[in-house]
């Protein structure tokens, strides 16, 4: 049996927890301007339709008694390193997949611990008592279905899918409800009467692949109740990225490039903390219109200096044909290599030094920040600037 722990609210639970104040009230955090998206609603807000990845401007539209918050990231994670602490004294297979929910392996542990509703109780009470938060809990036998019960009786839940109840309880689950099923797909999947994971066992696998290529092979097995993906406790991120919502839409590209910068110095130095480099560089932009592009390129050599990333962010919106204003900027780096990997040589025989070069450069500063404060030196480019973005 997999545990899937699901932190409850998370941000907004932490904020009314430190703030005894917001006990009770719709808490949205996100931001106090209308330029940004909610990154986490309390149960309060919920009621009225508020969700995270919603505009701050809808949001209070729908909520206008809603008490908006910043964002607090230092202390959320501070608070999940002691919740992941807690669960790793269940069992040695947790695998943390984002800040506020983990997964657990209890193989073998039932015969020291109790049954898996009695570990989930003990965890349950164990994270409320140190933390003061709450937890919803899912236990199945496969990983998916672990996840999906985890959000069946939110907040403060436990739902149990025995062995025996796998069967009935894919036949009646909702399509959408799947991880990876998003709104397209779920449209994608009625059209052809789709309406429930068991209704994927009354189509041919060739009709499913054709229509949905390797999505449609999962897709198969999870109708079956089949889910191999194991739990993973050396899982790392996947990819690290920044993205801020601009004060104003804009098509200014050299500002878009200025922002593209600090950005990138933001990444390069989370990649040198993990002591990793990256592989893939990722520009975002979201326009006045809410729709979102995405797009990004495989470099020879792996990195984790700024000025590479930046210089193939820039590369990236160079291509692009900014016809719409901007309201969103964003970058990522993910295809990650141990940074202790030899440098791979151009096809010349030779390593790229500048990336080398730039990469010193970036860990000078690194150490420089650490004595004096990580605003003690700044690019000429980016000094004496105004900051007219607010984090997204």
């Amino acid at each position: 049996m997999i545990i899937h722990v699901d932190m409850d609210a998370f941000y907004a639970s932490v904020e009314q927890l430190d703030n005894p104040d917001l006990k009770g009230q719709c808490v949205i955090v996100g931001g106090t301007t209308n330029r940004g998206v909610v990154s986490a609603a309390s149960y309060e807000a919920r009621k009225f339709g508020v969700h995270s990845a919603m505009p701050i401007f809808q949001a209070k539209t729908k909520c206008p008694q809603g008490v908006f918050v910043p964002p607090r990231m230092s202390r959320y994670k501070a608070v999940s390193r002691r919740i992941m602490a807690i669960l790793k004294g269940y069992s040695p297979l947790v695998e943390m997949v984002s800040i506020d929910e983990a997964y657990i392996d209890i193989a073998g542990c039932t015969g020291i611990l109790g049954s898996p509703r009695e570990i989930a109780l003990t965890i349950k009470k164990k994270i409320q008592t140190v933390t003061c938060l709450t937890c919803s809990v899912g236990i199945a036998p496969v990983r998916f279905l672990a996840k999906i019960a985890s959000d069946l009786n939110k907040p403060d839940g436990l739902t149990i899918i025995q062995p025996e109840q796998v069967n009935d309880f894919i036949d009646t689950l909702v399509i959408q409800k799947v991880p990876g099923i998003g709104k397209k797909s779920t449209e994608q999947l009625n059209r052809i009467g789709i309406q429930f994971l068991g209704d994927i066992k009354q189509y041919p696998r060739e009709m499913l692949t054709r229509r949905l290529g390797k999505f449609g092979h999962r897709l198969i097995d999870l109708s079956n109740g089949i889910d191999p993906t194991p739990v993973s406790p050396e899982s790392e991120h996947k990819s690290v990225s920044s993205e801020l919502t601009l004060a104003k839409n804009t098509l200014d590209a050299p500002y878009l490039k200025r922002t593209l910068l600090k950005q990138s110095e933001r990444v390069s130095r989370e990649l040198r903390k993990m002591g990793v480099k990256a592989k893939v560089v990722t520009l975002k932009l979201k326009h006045d219109d809410f729709k979102q592009i995405t797009r990004r390129i495989t470099i020879q050599s792996p990195t984790q200096s700024t000025d590479t990333i930046y210089r193939e962010a820039v590369r990236l919106l160079d291509q692009y044909s900014l016809t719409r204003k901007v309201r969103l900027v964003g970058v990522g780096a993910s295809g990650f290599v141990s940074a202790a990997e030899p440098v791979q040589m151009d096809i010349f025989g030779k390593t790229p030094t500048a990336n080398k070069n730039w990469e010193k450069v970036d860990k000078t500063l690194d150490h420089i920040g650490k004595k004096f404060g990580k605003d003690a030196v700044q690019r000429a480019s980016l000094s004496g600037r105004s900051d007219k973005e607010s984090s997204s």
